[in-house]
């Protein structure tokens, strides 16, 4: 339980903080279990550019990465190898919460090569590798939310793997996630694979959202444009969750939930505020819904604790007034699938950028260690 009363609200409200950052710094020096432990944060996630920054800095990896220039691995090797052993120890940090939660929380993400974002059967074949890697129950996989991932999830999912679904942007896309986790589901029962064991969280963008709408309307310079601007990825969010509440309340889902299954919560990503003009929690404060996650950098989640004011709900009242907002865009020419289709392959195009600058970097030190 936390200690500050503002993510204490949080957590009243049924919204779990994750922290959106994992380093080898942060786990061996106490203060991963400390954030667990003092700032009610119940959970981890990761993507290439985290890894990418924590591997640039410190000296924390030197030791492993001699060992695996000395065995001879390649650097894809080497990698998988350092990111899968961050990712085993802060599962066991968040141990204690994934027992007591019943495997709700206490989970840390670990994402797919995203070289592979677009080929369905490698991110299937890399997220079993992960999974087994880990071997903490409290793992999840993440899949982005392309296209080819899409069947990727419904198989990842059948195996009764646990899956973070990344990068969604758009409610089609978004709706699509729901669909394939609700498949994989279905698969996993009529392979005899107890449900209950099987959690996945959805991952909707955020800010991304309003830093693309916002260079669209202030271009347009109208005082109806500049009205809008910041208003974009909360009201697409807010829809997001009416399009949750409407497929977790259908017949096809009361029948898996009552064989065991878990709703595929929310989770609100990217929620640090890119723009100064705009209050640094409002991706907190104004998309506070039950069964949610919203994972946060540092400086969000220690914003949120100086002066992030939780006053419940800010969500299931509000899906008019999102569905005008997005309504008063569309009307000034800026188009929501053109938007949010660049934003999805944005998203894909720095991970790999990432991940590349990762690999350079690692290759570099491998070298040097021989």
């Amino acid at each position: 339980m936390s200690e500050n009363a503002n993510l204490a609200a949080l957590a009243a409200a049924d919204v779990s903080v994750w922290l959106d950052d994992l380093s080898r710094e942060r786990i061996t020096s106490g203060n991963l279990k400390d954030v667990m432990e003092h700032s009610g944060v119940v959970g981890v996630t990761t993507n290439p550019s985290i890894f990418q920054a924590a591997l640039s800095h410190g000296d924390s990896y030197a030791a492993q990465v001699a060992d695996l220039a000395e065995a001879g691995k390649s650097v894809d090797e080497a990698v998988f190898a350092i990111t899968t052993q961050d990712v085993r120890d802060a599962c066991d940090v968040f141990r204690p919460i994934y027992d007591s939660t019943g495997g709700k929380d206490g989970r840390v993400s670990i994402e797919v090569d995203p070289r592979l974002a677009h080929q369905e059967a490698p991110t299937v074949e890399q997220a079993k590798a992960l999974y087994a890697a880990v071997g903490r129950p409290n793992v999840m996989i993440k899949i982005p939310a392309t296209v080819e991932g899409l069947p990727a999830i419904t198989a990842v999912i059948a195996e009764g793997i646990s899956v973070n679904v990344t990068l969604i942007f758009s409610l089609e896309r978004y709706r699509a996630v729901m669909n394939a986790y609700l498949e994989g589901l279905e698969q996993a029962q009529a392979a005899g694979i107890d449900l209950a064991t099987i959690r996945s969280v959805a991952s909707f963008f955020v800010s991304r959202v309003d830093t693309e709408i916002d260079k669209r309307l202030e271009a347009i310079g109208t005082p109806e444009a500049k009205a809008l601007e910041g208003k974009a990825a909360v009201a697409n969010a807010r829809l997001a969750y009416q399009a949750f509440e409407e497929v977790f309340s259908t017949p096809r889902w009361a029948s898996l939930q009552a064989a065991g299954g878990n709703r595929q919560r929310p989770l609100w990503a990217s929620t640090g505020v890119k723009n100064p003009a705009y209050s640094d929690t409002m991706y907190v404060t104004d998309l506070v819904a039950a069964d949610t996650v919203n994972t946060m950098p540092e400086k969000t989640l220690q914003a949120t604790i100086d002066h992030g004011a939780i006053a419940g709900d800010a969500v299931t009242g509000h899906y008019a007034d999102a569905a005008a907002v997005l309504d008063a865009i569309a009307a000034l020419g800026i188009s929501y699938d053109e938007v949010t289709s660049l934003l999805e392959k944005e998203g894909v195009e720095k991970f790999e950028a990432s991940w590349s600058d990762l690999l350079t970097d690692l290759q570099a030190a491998l070298d040097s260690a021989t």
